[in-house]
């Protein structure tokens, strides 16, 4: 790890559901909690505090639209929303632009997560949008690219879903790393620059298993899907596996 603390800013572009919120503290606590965990995986957990070596900061882009300088930082995360990537909301074109701005400085590094992940993709010159295929929910296997076995080390990718819009192609000079049957584009990369992930990571059973259930209850998710998406939700995954290739990424 570095001798002085890595600076990630993350750009929370949504609150987290009820119980969510309250248990982690928005998606800063939900992405800190992976991270720290990611750390402690990557090292001794007695001798190394995730604290001492990363150094996390959270921006409200939705209703402040606040954003880091990025002198200040080594790497912008991006996280996942309920949000449409595809909209020209004035805080979506804000951070479009901002995303811009980040991919072009000499020495930021980027990570997008699901909505994100859209947003680089949008923010890169290519379509997102709704896809015909529907929603991909709960734990997922990706099919992953030889460069996508090399970064995750391990030949399937399993991960957490929750998202019905897409990144429709792979920008010029982008190098996949793996593709669903629901989802051409689940993750890209661009070496020393961005990773990016459809899926979520970040997100534990308990936290999809909230989501899945509100969907539910509003009518999002027909009974089948739900009831699915829950036994599902809870099933191992590769979340910690893929905190801990974004931060070998970013002490490249």
């Amino acid at each position: 790890m570095p001798r002085t603390p890595l600076r990630i800013a993350i750009l929370e572009c949504d609150t987290p559901a009820e119980r969510t919120n309250a248990k982690y503290g928005g998606y800063r606590g939900v992405f800190t909690t992976l991270l720290h965990e990611s750390v402690r995986e990557l090292n001794n957990p007695n001798e190394v505090d995730p604290k001492s070596v990363l150094s996390i900061s959270a921006y409200d882009v939705v209703t402040e639209q606040e954003y880091p300088d990025l002198e200040d930082v080594d790497a912008v995360l991006l996280t996942g929303s309920k949000h449409n990537s595809f909209e020209d909301h004035p805080w979506i074109l804000k951070l479009v632009e901002f995303t811009q701005k980040a991919l072009e400085h000499p020495t930021v590094k980027l990570l997008g997560i699901c909505f994100g992940h859209q947003i680089i993709g949008r923010a890169l010159g290519v379509e997102v949008g709704r896809n015909s295929a529907g929603w991909e929910i709960a734990v997922c296997d990706v099919d992953l690219t030889a460069k996508g076995k090399e970064l995750f080390g391990v030949e399937t990718l399993k991960i957490q879903q929750m998202h019905r819009d897409i990144v429709f192609a792979y920008p010029e000079g982008v190098t996949s790393l793996g593709t669903s049957p629901r989802c051409e584009v689940q993750a890209m990369y661009k070496q020393g620059k961005f990773i990016t992930v459809q899926g979520h990571p970040e997100f534990k059973g308990d936290i999809v298993t909230e989501v899945v259930t509100l969907r539910a209850e509003a009518g999002v998710f027909n009974k089948e899907q739900a009831d699915d998406a829950l036994e599902r939700a809870v099933k191992p995954h590769h979340g910690l596996t893929i905190g801990v290739a974004f931060l070998k990424f970013l002490l490249e």
